[in-house]
């Protein structure tokens, strides 16, 4: 009879393959690099996962909950600062050294996804984080229609500007064009509080 797997030991084994992928990227994940960089043999992975496909999803469901995690964590997210601010506080914590590889995972996967090679495993990270910024829009008094709205707008041009600076390194040229989007942030936010 098999043993059953311990739900402690999977998120621990979820954790150091978020990490794998941070270094060594998506697309050309293979289950027998990644037992030996984990010091495992595939077996241990099957114990755990059913398959690759099994194993992907989870993983893509483990790096959704640590960076929304990491996110709220953010000082300002539950308190009195302005939107623009914790948008700003966000991509300076992104762009960290530390943290660029789960940046750049992010973007790949983005990449993927929109390339239609993830199909069935796109996480909430990228499917619902217009909700998830749209729910500190209405923290701040945003009414709904208007904080999905703004929401998606400000979640593509992020994204976008981030893009732009990963690809060219031009981070005056970038940060200007994010500090004139959180500004118009802050004076959408008012406005749709007020009315």
């Amino acid at each position: 009879m098999a043993r059953t797997a311990d739900p402690r030991r999977r998120a621990e084994l979820l954790d150091q393959i978020v990490d794998y992928l941070a270094d060594h990227g998506l697309s050309t994940l293979s289950m027998r690099p990644l037992a030996e960089h984990l010091g495992k043999s595939t077996r241990v992975l099957t114990h755990h996962f059913a398959d690759k496909e099994e194993l992907l999803s989870a993983t893509m469901r483990r790096l959704d909950e640590r960076h929304r995690a990491w996110l709220r964590s953010l000082p300002g997210w539950a308190g009195g600062d302005s939107v623009g601010t914790i948008v700003r506080r966000t991509w300076d914590w992104q762009l960290r050294e530390e943290n660029l590889p789960i940046a750049r995972l992010i973007h790949e996967i983005e990449g993927l996804v929109a390339g239609g090679r993830m199909i069935g495993h796109i996480p909430e990270l990228l499917a619902d984080r217009s909700a998830f910024v749209a729910d500190l829009l209405r923290e701040r008094g945003v009414p709904e229609e208007d904080a999905r709205r703004i929401s998606t707008l400000v979640n593509s041009a992020y994204t976008g500007l981030q893009i732009d600076y990963l690809t060219t390194g031009e981070r005056e040229r970038v940060e200007a064009a994010l500090d004139q989007l959180t500004a118009m942030l802050d004076a959408w936010v008012a406005e749709h509080a007020r009315g």
